[in-house]
């Protein structure tokens, strides 16, 4: 009979500051078995050897991937191990000829002991975990002559950034956990022209509609979030980094999906190769019944209702139709962003929404326009979707807003912005905080030249890091001072 208990492995120290070879011996503890506990020496147990308070070092030691579980250490060791009762206790290298407390213990249930540090090529892991935490935003600089042509002034920007507050927003659409692997490269395989890398380090974003909840929390708005997950270990990730984010969410499970996973193969700062763990069937009707049920709850208490669609399934028609009338019906501002994948995905199906988000693509796909000029294709979409403001996302080319001449003459007008960040760093998410800040900004009473104006400082904020961490406002106050 095949058995299919976990193996347990248990380090414990001081951890004071987690160094390169702390991180090469966790690692080499994960690899050893299925679930790692760390034992973090408390205040009293450690004396003078913790100069780095408990709350503190059990929290670096819980912001390890490799961690499944840090436990405080405050009773004698042998009688922790004697408790826990783990497979594997790892010690480093530098402990093997010496008297070790554990072994006693672990030889009366038939545990055992191993001593290693790991490799030496993981004492980067710092450098490379950098990539994720810096901000670099020397680059951005404000379209000085589009601001003079709309007459839009900072002051008047930043007024309107600090009236985000009073605003409730609901996010709905499909949820994305982004899954960033930094690998080392060990070089050309023997056998086949192919690069060999190994990776070193995992780190996890909220991605896709959530990531569009939580940049509206950033900015200062109260957000509840509608979305569908598996019944997996991804799903609780999820549940954690929302609350963390202070984002409200109702997690619909869906027992026949995973939650959807990208992952990010990355070497050097730049990524190998992209892998997607999804499944884009349609959602049950009985789930599209609880969504709407979720919806209709909290609808007379929102102002911004914005569709994050990645035409995942979460989305079905019939139920756009049916929250769009539901939010009409309380005057509710409506905004929409749908990425295709392949030849998927019609933005122009999300039908009379006061705000429109596609890219170039995104148009062509549902225009069916491959020829015309930018102008012409984007009017050609408006036409097909009855929105009110389009913003056509040029990439590179930075953004074009078609917009809704106010004059009452039945006329559009159409401009230009530039991309704000000349030296972007990761330009996944880029479209997401560009769409839940223009949203924000006309829900405020913003025109859409100041929507456009806000949405592109957003994205140009954006790209200056790796990964999808969400927007503060006061991100976006300091590159207009």
């Amino acid at each position: 009979m095949k058995n299919n208990k976990l193996t347990t492995v248990f380090v414990s120290g001081h951890f004071n500051v987690l160094h390169p070879g702390h991180l090469r011996l966790l690692r080499f503890a994960k690899e050893s078995g299925d679930h790692l506990i760390v034992a973090v020496e408390s205040d009293l147990i450690a004396g003078s050897a913790a100069y780095v308070p408990e709350d503190l070092r059990i929290e670096g030691i819980e912001s390890n991937s490799w961690v499944n579980e840090a436990i405080l250490l405050e009773e004698p060791l042998a009688d922790l191990i004697k408790r826990l009762k783990p497979d594997i206790v790892i010690k480093g290298k530098e402990h093997q000829d010496k008297f070790n407390l554990e072994k006693a213990v672990l030889e009366s249930y038939g545990g055992k002991l191993k001593f290693s540090s790991g490799e030496i090529k993981f004492s980067s892991l710092d450098l490379l975990r950098k990539e994720f935490y810096q901000t670099i935003m020397d680059d951005i600089t404000l379209p000085d002559q589009y601001m003079k042509r709309h007459k839009i002034s900072s002051r008047r920007i930043k007024s309107i950034i600090d009236d985000f507050s009073s605003l409730r927003v609901c996010v709905v659409g499909d949820l994305i956990v982004d899954e960033y692997i930094t690998c080392e490269p060990l070089g050309m395989s023997q056998e086949d022209p192919t690069i060999v890398v190994t990776p070193v380090d995992t780190t996890r974003f909220i991605g896709g509609a959530g990531i569009v909840a939580a940049h509206a929390v950033g900015l200062g708005a109260k957000v509840n979030f509608i979305t569908v997950v598996g019944n997996d270990s991804s799903r609780n990730f999820v549940e954690h980094k929302l609350s963390e984010f202070g984002v409200t969410s109702s997690l619909i499970v869906d027992e026949g999906r995973p939650t959807t996973v990208k992952q990010r193969f990355r070497s050097k700062g730049k990524t190998l190769l992209r892998v997607s763990h999804l499944h884009q069937s349609t959602i049950s009707l009985s789930l599209q019944g609880t969504f709407l049920k979720n919806l209709k709850s909290i609808i007379d208490k929102v102002d911004l209702l914005v569709f994050s669609d990645f035409n995942y399934g979460c989305l079905p028609q019939g139920l756009v139709d049916q929250i769009s009338t539901l939010a009409k019906k309380h005057n509710v501002m409506l905004a929409a962003d749908s990425q295709s994948s392949s030849q998927i995905g019609d933005i122009s199906r999300f039908n009379n929404m006061d705000l429109i988000t596609p890219t170039e693509r995104e148009a062509r796909v549902s225009t069916r326009n491959k020829e015309d000029g930018l102008v012409v294709l984007v009017e050609q979409l408006r036409q097909q979707s009855s929105a009110e403001n389009i913003l056509l996302k040029m990439g590179e080319d930075g953004v074009l807003i078609h917009a809704n001449n106010s004059n009452g003459d039945n006329s559009w007008l159409t401009d230009r912005i530039g991309v704000l960040n000349s030296n972007p760093r990761d330009v996944a998410g880029a479209g997401d905080s560009m769409l839940i800040s223009c949203a924000l900004t006309m829900a405020r009473g913003g025109t859409i030249w100041e929507a456009a104006l806000i949405g592109s400082l957003a994205a140009a904020i954006q790209v200056s890091r790796v990964g999808n961490t969400p927007l503060q406002s006061k991100e976006l106050l300091k590159e207009l001072t």
